[in-house]
């Protein structure tokens, strides 16, 4: 799997901003890798993006969802961009005619499958202030550490 795709204008910031983080604990942000293509550290992305991806698949089987899903590079397909240390998933809906109009989407361990109107860093700030509706992951600190 080549990435193929662009990603939205807030998660390439933060990729170049910071290195990979840790969020309260729990959720672990790495980005894309910041070598860009090429370089082994993105290639270690992509691997491990793979390796994901088949999971979600697993999930997706299993999931009772309204909506039927399928993954990356499947048109509309989730694609992963954070993960917690508790094996949730925060990924994104890749649907819309550019990278910006994306869906954040959760999978949680706990089975719950929901998806947030926004990007990813607003994402973060809404998850750590308490604004977020939970939907079966933790409260989460805004103590940031390395990931």
């Amino acid at each position: 799997m080549e990435a193929g795709t662009d990603f939205p204008a807030d998660f390439k910031l933060l990729c170049e901003l910071y290195p990979a983080f840790e969020l309260g604990g729990f959720l672990g942000f790495g980005g894309q890798g910041s070598g860009g293509q090429g370089s082994g550290e993105y290639g270690r992305w992509l691997e491990k993006t793979r390796e994901e991806l088949d999971v979600i698949d697993e999930w997706l089987e299993d999931a009772n969802l309204s909506v039927p899903m399928s993954t990356y590079p499947a048109p509309g397909g989730l694609l992963v961009w954070a993960t917690s240390t508790q094996g949730d998933f925060f990924l994104w809906s890749t649907t819309g005619a550019s990278p910006e109009e994306w869906v954040v989407t959760v999978a949680s361990r706990s089975g719950a499958w929901w998806n947030y109107a926004g990007g990813v860093a607003q994402f973060m700030a809404d998850l750590v202030s308490g604004e977020l509706e939970l939907w079966g992951l933790p409260s989460v600190s805004p103590e940031v550490g390395a990931w």
